[in-house]
């Protein structure tokens, strides 16, 4: 019996055993290996950390968690998790099973790449997602935003932040307003409602967008604004109150409504940095630690 398992080994998940490992508390973590950013080159925005790669960073943090006897990782996804006399059971895609008296799923989430030809071979170096994350490397450039309707205003706006040279790509009809266009025009940003065909450009720097109609614009990034979904299915396992838009609904120090369940990192849908991340997950062990004091107390 742990006193804690977490579901997810990326920032979240990690910073929340670091802090219960340091309460002398069990704990399990279980990864699928699959972390968000792992198409990116650099993390950006974490003090001390700017530029490390996402994955020596994650490296980092389970070498630094090696020395709490007490905290151990399984390198597999959780398939199943229940909740039954107030503790947790899970199970893991390769048959194991463990029990916990407190649960913290911190499973992030799964961004939809845009279906255009080509754009693997720049996702990460020049196709982002996230203008915090990335904005500042290709300040002042040439800058192309995809996405439809207000996913795409909204983008679009907040990169004039880090470029004066915006290009709205909606490949097919918009779903603008005519409000809409006239807030693109009163801000300089160009609108273009062809459908791509392809990327072009060399060593995943992106040079040239292809459009049906047979324009070419001239582009150095690119930055997506599409759907993401939440990486695990536990958190309907356990109806706890989610939509796939808004998060998860918690309450102080991450815990949810199912006695016992925290939750930390993107599954929560505010600020999706990984330093935010991290901090979420040291809250829920904060939130998780004190839970169990309190329960070990006479």
């Amino acid at each position: 019996m742990y006193d804690a398992i977490i579901v997810g080994g990326g920032p979240a998940g990690l910073s929340a055993a670091l802090i219960l490992g340091r309460c002398l508390r069990s704990v399990l973590v279980c990864d699928a290996g699959h972390p968000r950013n792992a198409s990116s080159h650099a993390l950006h925005a974490y003090l001390t950390r700017e530029g490390i790669s996402p994955l020596d960073f994650l490296q980092t943090a389970r070498d630094e968690l090696k020395k709490f006897e007490k905290v151990s990782i399984a390198q597999c996804e959780v398939t199943k998790a229940t909740r039954r006399d107030d503790q947790f059971e899970v199970t893991l895609l390769d048959g194991r099973i463990f029990q916990s008296r407190k649960l913290l799923l911190a499973t992030g989430v799964v961004d939809v790449i845009p279906k255009i030809h080509g754009i693997m071979d720049f996702f990460g170096k020049s196709i982002f997602n996230c203008p915090y994350c990335d904005g500042w490397e290709v300040r002042h450039q040439k800058l192309a935003v995809y996405g439809k309707a207000h996913r795409g205003l909204k983008l679009a706006k907040s990169l004039k932040t880090w470029s004066n040279d915006i290009l709205l790509c909606t490949d097919g009809a918009s779903g603008l307003s005519k409000e809409d266009c006239e807030v693109l025009e009163r801000n300089n940003i160009q609108l273009v409602d062809h459908k791509i065909i392809r990327l072009e450009g060399d060593d995943g720097r992106l040079k040239k967008i292809i459009f049906e109609n047979g324009d070419v614009s001239e582009r150095e990034a690119m930055f997506f604004n599409t759907e993401s979904y939440i990486r695990s299915r536990l958190l309907e396992q356990f109806e706890c109150n989610f939509s796939e838009e808004d998060g998860v609904e918690r309450g102080k120090y991450e815990k949810t409504e199912i006695p016992g369940l925290y939750v930390a990192g993107n599954i929560l849908r505010e600020v999706q940095l990984v330093i935010v991340a991290a901090a979420e997950g040291a809250q829920a062990a904060f939130g998780i630690n004190s839970a169990l004091a309190k329960e070990d107390l006479n």
